[in-house]
């Protein structure tokens, strides 16, 4: 007798039916708390994979010689040049946020600021007190830098007011100055040559009419502006009145009227003043107005959308990468600051230190 093979279903086999769903297998972590992405990211570490953490201080091993070590300069004016070169960032790239007319007011405030350089911002990049003093004296005193004392502006490190300023900088300021006679522009210079060693100027060195070009123009700035001097000045007056009239008009011929000053120099320490402030706001948004090198840059530069892998392919998608640089106020208020050029003025300053950490690098405190 033939087999037959029917498709009637065998004995003890049983098909699984179309609707029947297999519940997948509980996760071993399924028991764990949540948290979103952003949240970690506030309290896990950065690029160096550090904890910064805001619930306790960072540790403390010892000083820190990251930014004298990162650079190596040699002598007074190659850290003037380095200074003066490294103020501001170049446009970045995608300028977004920028158009053209914001880009021509940035650049030209960017030209319009006096080459000069806080001595507080040469004792950082340098790391040797003693031996900057004494070769900005001899600097000065050959002619080859002008100091400048601007008063009113603080005194100490932490002061505005003690600037230097390149022999040769000033020379070509004058030259290329609109305002100026080509006579009084040779005059100005040929009396700046013959006193190399202080910013004071006698009252008798100019006429009336020069003296009040040159104070037009921005290259001096009268005595009678400036609180400590006038008080000097008064008590001045005070003794020439009690001698005769000759030794009256020498003591007067002698009197500094004025003193040595560049075009823009108070918009200069404006700008200095608030990225200092701003800097020191920044930092004192950490419980212990401290936080990693690393954050603090991040904060100055304001979240921006980066050059990194990741944040190309969200712009690709796009996706938000980051603040436009444009809307940030590292550009719109400071012209594209660097954070390095603050950083170092002021840690010259005394407002801020710099330590190591051991796990997250640098570290910055303010004072």
């Amino acid at each position: 007798m033939p087999l037959r093979i029917t498709s009637a279903p065998v004995s003890g086999i049983k098909k699984r039916k179309a609707t029947t769903t297999t519940r997948p297998r509980a996760s071993p972590f399924a028991s764990h708390a949540r948290s979103k992405p952003s949240a970690r990211g506030k309290s896990e570490g950065g690029e160096d994979g550090g904890s910064m953490s805001d619930s306790e201080p960072l540790p403390d091993i010892g000083n820190s010689q990251y930014l004298s070590e990162s650079v190596k300069l040699d002598g007074v004016m190659q850290a003037m040049r380095h200074v003066k070169e490294a103020i501001f960032e170049d446009l970045p790239e995608r300028r977004a946020g920028m158009n053209s007319t914001r880009i021509a007011e940035l650049l030209n405030a960017r030209k319009s600021l006096p080459p000069l350089v806080s001595v507080a911002h040469l004792h950082t990049v340098l790391q040797a007190p003693t031996q900057v003093e004494r070769e900005i004296v001899s600097l000065v005193q050959s002619g080859q830098m002008k100091r400048l004392i601007v008063p009113g502006r603080g005194n100490g490190a932490a002061g505005l007011g003690d600037c230097l300023v390149m022999a040769s900088d000033l020379r070509e300021l004058v030259q290329m100055s609109s305002d100026l006679e080509q006579h009084s522009k040779d005059r100005f210079l040929s009396i700046l040559d013959q006193m190399s060693n202080t910013s004071a100027i006698p009252s008798l060195a100019f006429s009336r009419e020069e003296s009040a070009a040159l104070v037009r123009a921005g290259f001096l700035v009268t005595a009678s502006s400036l609180s400590k001097e006038a008080v000097n000045l008064t008590s001045l007056r005070t003794y020439s009145t009690q001698v005769d009239d000759t030794k009256h008009d020498s003591v007067q011929s002698r009197a500094p009227a004025f003193f040595l000053s560049l075009p823009s120099t108070g918009p200069y320490l404006r700008l200095l003043s608030a990225a200092r402030s701003h800097l020191l706001a920044l930092l004192k948004q950490s419980k212990y107005h401290e936080a990693p090198l690393t954050l603090l840059r991040d904060r100055w530069d304001g979240a921006v959308e980066s050059n990194r892998s990741f944040s190309v392919a969200k712009r690709i998608r796009g996706e938000f990468s980051g603040v436009l640089p444009g809307r940030t106020k590292k550009w719109k208020e400071f012209n594209g600051m660097a954070f390095r050029w603050i950083l170092e003025e002021a840690l010259g300053a005394g407002l801020v230190e710099i330590f190591d950490t051991g796990s997250v690098g640098p570290g910055v405190r303010c004072l």
